[in-house]
């Protein structure tokens, strides 16, 4: 499979989990503020493609990435019913799906940022491009919860969804805790895996 190829794949799968989401999303309003950051990848990447082509493990981060997006639109994230399911089995005080999604606000994106980096950068491979990369994740995440605190202001509690707080104080923090900890799990686990894929790009 050529790469072109693959990535129209990536598209059309994440085609029909967008009809899919939007089928019925339990809010409308809060299914197009969750979702909306995939329509605008989906029109970033595809407008960017024929000068940059990312590799074949960042686009299916992304895809993964963009797949949980969108179940959590459709549901909102305290109400997917596979985690309503463990809170309720393991007496959890909360629905944690939003945990998962904020580990891969972390976790593909690292590896974006490292492809961007190291083929647009002088950064290489080694401590600096680590610290590099975690940092710009952890500015994006934290980033991202000032947006969900400014859509708060404007909206009030039609945005309470899309907080996901459920209650819980400190749910901001552990947001952008678990971004870090994703951010440096995809470093340490795939660098080497990413190096072979940026080292087999089709040119």
């Amino acid at each position: 499979m050529t790469d072109r190829n693959f990535f129209t794949l990536i598209l059309s799968s994440l085609a029909l989990g967008f009809l899919w989401s939007l089928n019925n999303p339990h809010d409308l309003f809060t299914w197009f503020l969750e979702v909306f950051p995939v329509i605008a990848g989906v029109l970033i990447l595809s407008l960017t493609y024929p000068k940059f082509k990312f590799s074949r493990l960042a686009y299916s981060l992304m895809w993964c990435h963009a797949i949980i997006l969108l179940i959590g639109g459709h549901y909102t994230y305290a109400e997917v019913p596979l985690f309503n399911w463990l809170r309720d089995s393991f007496e959890l005080s909360r629905n944690h799906y939003d945990r998962v999604a904020h580990f891969f606000q972390g976790f593909s994106p690292a590896i974006v940022a490292r492809e961007i980096l190291l083929r647009n950068s002088p950064l290489q491979p080694g401590k600096w491009l680590f610290f590099t990369v975690t940092c710009i994740c952890l500015a994006f995440s934290a980033f991202y919860e000032l947006i969900e605190w400014w859509v708060a202001e404007a909206t009030g509690t039609a945005a309470e969804a899309f907080l996901g707080t459920q209650g819980d104080v400190w749910d901001t923090q552990w947001d952008m805790a678990l971004a870090l900890l994703g951010a440096t799990t995809s470093l340490l686990l795939l660098r080497k895996t990413h190096d072979h894929f940026l080292a087999n790009l089709e040119k």
